[in-house]
């Protein structure tokens, strides 16, 4: 219904108060009120009871919470630090509503060419079978893991992220950060992922086709430590989806709208953003807690 004035519908509160300044000015409220909708004891309660901001003593920690990345972070991520930190009995939906006053939003995840690199170059080297079939869930730490390698386009030139990730604990378990996807970056990826492979895990490794992963020294190396080699299928980016999910939120949370003039600034700021996602970014799948709390804890469990 239009407003006194003849303008868009109000919320109760903004016609309480319309009606109450154009009453002011000596029309009858009987007509106004008939006029803008809210019947006589509504007006009233609207007026008696002004509407405060949702949260008022949440603002603080939530601004801080989504400052933390440059591009911010969703309502969940923010609504699972005061729950797990400060003890503090909050729903999804009230942060929602305060980060929607406060005019705080994180960017939805759109497709875009700056992560389309494909280390695919024919059929050269060793393949496996697709032994995970897409079953990415597990029940613990250093059970299934995938790797593949994703690209950045950056004044300077180009930076490639060769990770990790383990599907239990969702950690970044080992990285590097080079300006060429070659072999030596998946040797110092390789070197990391050992270093921290607790004693006598046995996990699953999943990867796409791509050269990398055929090659004799990569394949060489996991035989050697332990660990079951998996490959999605030609062209079948969905069957590494849990890996590819990982570069989305790099690339929304991180990367999206930033550029660096230099390599080495980009590598220590990306390496700063894996210690955050490992240490300081809750999970909801991790029921609130980190990546490394998860694996602390069901290691614990576990001995």
């Amino acid at each position: 219904m239009d407003s006194p004035e003849g303008g868009a519908a109000l919320p109760n509160r903004e016609k309480a108060l319309a009606v109450a300044e154009l009453s002011g000015r000596g029309r009858r409220l009987s007509d106004l009120l008939e006029c803008a909708g809210p019947a006589r004891p509504s007006y009233r309660y609207a007026l008696a009871h002004p509407k405060g901001a949702t949260g008022p003593g949440l603002r603080a920690r939530v601004a801080e919470i989504f400052g933390r990345l440059p591009n911010g972070v969703g309502h969940r991520q923010v609504a699972m630090e005061p729950r797990a930190v400060d003890g503090e009995r909050i729903a999804d939906k009230t942060v929602l509503k305060t980060m929607r006053e406060m005019g705080l939003g994180c960017g939805i995840r759109r497709e875009t060419d700056y992560h389309r690199y494909s280390s695919y170059k024919g059929e050269v080297g060793e393949t496996f079978e697709n032994v995970l079939g897409r079953d990415f869930s597990a029940d613990g730490p250093w059970q299934k893991m995938g790797t593949d390698v994703t690209g950045f386009r950056l004044s300077f030139g180009k930076a490639h992220l060769a990770p990790a990730y383990d599907f239990g604990s969702k950690e970044i378990v080992a990285w590097s950060v080079s300006e060429h996807p070659d072999l030596a970056q998946q040797e110092e990826m390789l070197d990391m992922l050992m270093a921290a492979k607790p004693e006598g895990a046995r996990p699953v490794m999943h990867s796409d086709m791509g050269w990398q992963h055929r090659h004799a020294v990569y394949v060489g190396a996991l035989a050697e430590n332990g660990f079951t080699q998996s490959m999605s299928r030609k062209g079948n980016c969905i069957d590494n989806g849990a890996t590819e999910q990982v570069f989305g939120h790099i690339k929304d949370e991180f990367f999206r709208g930033r550029d660096w003039e230099t390599f080495e600034g980009f590598k220590a700021d990306l390496e700063a953003y894996i210690h955050h996602w490992n240490n300081t970014r809750r999970q909801v799948k991790l029921k609130g807690l980190t990546p490394v709390e998860f694996r602390e804890q069901a290691l614990r469990e576990a001995a």
